[in-house]
């Protein structure tokens, strides 16, 4: 049954290209729910193909939120998703209806889910410059081990070239002197913030990389080399936030001359799969998880209406 004290939430995640929008605008239609878009890239407008965005059509009229309302030369943050989505939850259960918070992106769903407290003291600005000075000068990987040092934790989950999030990992230790995966740790024990159903949607390994190849192809013949062409003819620089997607920075080397539009390709199935194996991980620590495989459930949703069914979510 449900809990009456607590909001009703919905969450359909899982790896990149397992069929979670489709599987959430099915639920969706079923229940009465909005979808919230948990997607990095997808927030950014004139970002559609290399984001896998879905369309006007593929919505289904289904309200979504939280795609396209920003430009791609703003930032977006764990933080500001947090912020974001709370106020379009707010709205959904104003109109009586469900969140259905749907994406890739495990650390967004947590925050919700939990109510993470991103509370920090000021942001140290010189602290920050002169980290970002040590990384043009010195390269990404004196900060990568720096942060191994004191937060080696931080550094299972955290890419080396990823060097915004390195950066604030680093922030939050100089600001407060505990490593900042003590602290996501201690947010992660607390008690989930809503009555929530979380589903993860896989697949079999070999299905799932069949699929990512296949949709990488399906973008390049698209037209993801114009997208990404376009947006840097809008001045929109290679460390720009939104350029740090998969698809869009190998695409954006290949314009830039230092690789062949082949090597862009593979890069970007090769770094997908390996990306897909890691929100697997992710999503594996979720104690509340209800996992929906594919290779037994040929229709996602139609297996999470019936459980959503058996919990009276509809």
């Amino acid at each position: 049954m449900q809990n009456t004290e607590k909001k009703p939430l919905i969450i359909i995640a899982g790896p990149t290209a397992t069929g979670k929008s489709a599987a959430a605008v099915k639920v969706a239609k079923a229940i009465g729910g909005e979808v919230i878009s948990a997607d990095s890239m997808q927030v950014y407008r004139g970002m559609d193909i290399g984001s896998a965005k879905i369309t006007t059509e593929e919505m289904e009229g289904v309200p979504h939120h939280l795609i396209d309302v920003l430009d791609p030369t703003e930032d977006f943050n764990v933080t500001i998703f947090q912020k974001m989505a709370k106020e379009a939850m707010q709205g959904i259960y104003e109109r009586g209806h469900i969140p259905i918070i749907c994406g890739g992106t495990g650390f967004y769903i947590q925050s919700v889910l939990y109510d993470i407290d991103f509370t920090t003291e000021d942001t140290d600005y010189a602290y920050r410059h002169s980290l970002e000075q040590l990384a043009e000068e010195k390269g990404t990987s004196v900060l990568y081990d720096m942060l191994k040092e004191v937060d080696p934790a931080s550094c299972e989950s955290i890419h080396e070239n990823n060097v915004k999030r390195v950066i604030r990992a680093l922030e939050y230790y100089h600001e407060t002197g505990q490593p900042i995966s003590a602290h996501n740790a201690e947010q992660r024990e607390k008690e989930e913030a809503y009555d929530a159903l979380f589903f993860v949607i896989t697949d079999e390994r070999p299905a799932m990389y069949a699929r990512i190849d296949k949709r990488v192809d399906q973008m390049v013949a698209a037209g993801l080399v114009e997208e990404v062409q376009h947006l840097k003819k809008l001045g929109i620089p290679r460390t720009a936030v939104s350029m740090q997607g998969l698809g869009y920075k190998e695409i954006y080397d290949y314009l830039n001359g230092d690789c062949s539009l082949e090597d862009a390709v593979y890069t970007i199935q090769r770094d997908t799969r390996h990306f897909a194996k890691r929100q697997l991980t992710w999503f594996k620590r979720e104690p509340s998880v209800i996992w929906v495989d594919r290779s037994e459930n040929p229709d996602p949703a139609k297996r999470m209406l019936e459980i959503l069914k058996e919990h009276s979510f509809s």
